[in-house]
């Protein structure tokens, strides 16, 4: 390779160089903010699943309400799928789709029909690109997600399950650990006797001791406590999921876009040996010339 072409290609690699890394100071700054809105948000969010269980429980069989009713039979399964509008982030968006057919092919097998519905645009065009169009997408706002959009996602899964065109809503997201760390997680939304929060006890909705065994007396009654909660529990729960989901895309775009820079920090570097030893084998050549015609002289 010629001196000029290693050049030119040295500085395009430097100018994705400073691309990758002012993604990744910018994938920072937003994980920052993501990671404040899911601290702000864990206590309400633990506060709802928790009194929504500890209402199921005091409520006992749960009331025959179209939202609270179990359907006689799991025919269909409606699979919400969160991803991204956006790519450049590693695994983060194909591990979801890839968990969420996972889990449409298990229950295919099991006989249910499923029906998927997906947030982000990724979602919605790999599904579509696989032949598992979603029944509907929600996109365009990934990266900043409000509880508006939770509320709209929520009123199509709930509409869809009271109307029984679904029988069971599941979740799939990536939860976020660290930047560096996510991890899928799936969950049960409805109905609320096979729900996720009906077992979970984990340490964000405890708050100290175990408060689902605590005795309390409810005015109103459970049964209509229970009616009021369960929309508030599907809509919190999905908001979750979206902060969640966020603040892992973030990550896993800084870490990313950290990989990419050093990658061509590397190809910089091997790019400049050659330069230079390139540079060294003309300088040699044009020694042994210079001598040679010397030699021709003398």
């Amino acid at each position: 390779m010629a001196q000029r072409d290693v050049k030119n290609r040295i500085a395009s690699v430097k100018n994705i160089q400073k691309i990758t890394r002012a993604m990744e100071m910018v994938a920072a700054a937003r994980l920052r903010r993501a990671e404040t809105r899911i601290a702000a948000l864990r206590p309400y969010a633990g506060a709802i699943r928790r009194m929504t269980r500890q209402a199921a429980e005091a409520a006992g069989d749960v009331p025959a309400l179209p939202i609270l009713a179990e359907h006689p039979e799991e025919k269909r399964v409606a699979l919400l799928l969160v991803t991204a509008d956006r790519g450049l982030a590693g695994a983060f968006n194909s591990q979801i789709i890839r968990a969420g057919i996972r889990s449409g092919d298990e229950h295919e097998a099991d006989g249910r029909e499923v029906v998927y519905y997906a947030t982000g645009r990724r979602g919605v065009s790999s599904l579509t690109f696989r032949n598992r169009a979603p029944e509907q997408g929600f996109t365009g706002f990934t990266e900043r997600p409000s509880f508006a959009n939770a509320r709209e996602i929520a009123a199509a899964l709930t509409a869809a399950y009271i109307d029984g065109k679904v029988d069971r809503v599941e979740i799939l997201y990536n939860g976020y650990i660290s930047p560096m760390s996510q991890e899928v997680r799936r969950e049960t939304l409805l109905p609320l006797q096979q729900a996720t929060i009906l077992g979970d006890d984990s340490e964000e909705e405890n708050g100290g001791g175990n408060g689902a065994h605590a005795l309390v007396d409810y005015e109103p009654e459970p049964e209509e406590i229970l009616e009021r909660l369960v929309p508030d529990y599907v809509e919190i729960s999905i908001f979750r999921a979206l902060l969640e989901s966020t603040a892992s895309e973030l990550g896993a775009r800084m870490t990313a876009m950290r990989s990419a820079s050093d990658n061509a920090g590397d190809i910089i570097s091997d790019l400049t040996l050659e330069m230079n030893r390139a540079r060294q084998a003309e300088i040699t050549q044009e020694i042994m010339e210079v001598v040679a015609g010397a030699e021709a002289l003398g």
